[in-house]
């Protein structure tokens, strides 16, 4: 346990950064795999509809991304090499054959 006022204070603030990383890691995971979902509904069944949703889904994705890094929870390259494999995932679907 913390013996002095300075201790404690970065137990406190270490615990508040690995909440925030938590849930950001969390929320990117989550907009990631809709991501994946909505190539894989595309694929099944194409249309504007779906390719709207496969769209923003992708959108969001890539803004969770930019705040991760902005933020600090993830690093630049980690955030790039994320964006990177949403887009090909994306890319792969809309343009089967290239």
């Amino acid at each position: 346990m913390a013996n002095n006022k300075a201790a404690k204070k970065r137990i406190e603030v270490a615990e508040r950064n690995r909440v925030r990383n938590r849930t950001y890691k969390s929320s990117l995971r989550t907009l990631m795999k809709r991501c994946f979902l909505a190539c894989d509904a595309y694929t099944e069944k194409p249309g504007d509809a779906a390719k709207e949703s496969l769209q923003s889904s992708m959108s969001a994705a890539f803004s969770k991304i930019d705040k991760a890094v902005k933020v600090g929870v993830l690093h630049r390259n980690n955030g790039a090499n994320q964006k990177s494999r949403l887009s090909a995932a994306v890319r792969k679907v809309l343009e089967p054959s290239r």
